[in-house]
């Protein structure tokens, strides 16, 4: 089994169990960094289910997951993996989240795949491949100019987070054609690979929400830039929106 078809069987075992539990009562539901920012028996599920095929299938690699797996591997190999990135959206029944699994090893980002299981999508990329949906080659939107891009960002969950956000929001807006907020920044970045939106910023989340998504940009053609400060940020589109995108929401 190759790295690729791997990461996809992951992305879809959890989708698998994720289906199962979606639209019914919630279990185990609670607060991570605030009372706004859930996890639930789901994520914890979907996240072992990884683990387990991934610990068999790969035993020296490394795994790093947001649920709190963590296997230390004996090469420089490590699979990052967000098994439920969107779980408000979950667990409201609102059809947008994801399941995110990426490899990285010594010279970067390897394999990223976003599996949307509402949909019946699946993102996948590999380095130097290119990046496909369901087969199909995607390709980023090159469009440059920023006042007729469609850009897609997200929020914290805690209140001073969230105030800082707003104020670049009221920067960016009028700048733009307009703003979208999905609530899976996997899928915000998958969306932009394929050209749905033309671009994408946001600071404040974790390897695991942007690798697979990251790797799914590059491979189709668009630029990611990494933005300065505290917290992290990336700003994702094509070369020449990033470059306006950054100076405005840095």
């Amino acid at each position: 089994m190759t790295d690729l078809e791997l990461a996809e069987r992951a992305a879809r075992l959890a989708g698998e169990v994720l289906l199962e539990r979606w639209r019914s009562p919630a279990q185990g539901v609670e607060a991570k960094s605030s009372a706004t920012d859930l996890v639930s028996d789901a994520d914890r599920a979907a996240e072992a289910a990884i683990l387990e095929l991934l610990v068999v299938e790969r035993p020296s690699d490394g795994v790093l997951g947001e649920e709190g797996s963590e296997v230390e591997g004996q090469a420089s190999r490590q699979w990052l993996v967000d098994p439920l990135d969107g779980t408000t959206n979950y667990l409201y029944g609102y059809p947008a989240w994801s399941v995110s699994v990426a490899l990285r090893d010594e010279l970067g980002a390897a394999v990223g795949v976003v599996h949307d299981p509402s949909r019946e999508e699946t993102f996948v990329a590999v380095r130097e491949q290119g990046s496909r949906l369901n087969g199909a080659r995607l390709r980023v939107r090159q469009d440059e100019a920023l006042a007729t891009a469609l850009v897609a960002t997200g929020f914290g969950y805690m209140p001073e987070a969230r105030a800082a956000q707003a104020e670049t929001v009221a920067r960016v807006l009028p700048k733009v054609r307009d703003i979208r907020r999905g609530g899976s920044a996997a899928l915000d970045l998958a969306g932009l690979a394929a050209g749905r939106l033309d671009g994408y910023y946001e600071r404040g989340l974790q390897p695991w929400d942007w690798a697979a998504g990251r790797l799914l940009v590059v491979e189709a053609g668009g630029a990611v830039e990494e933005l300065r400060g505290e917290p992290p940020g990336l700003v994702a589109g094509a070369r020449g929106l990033v470059e306006q995108l950054a100076e405005l929401v840095a």
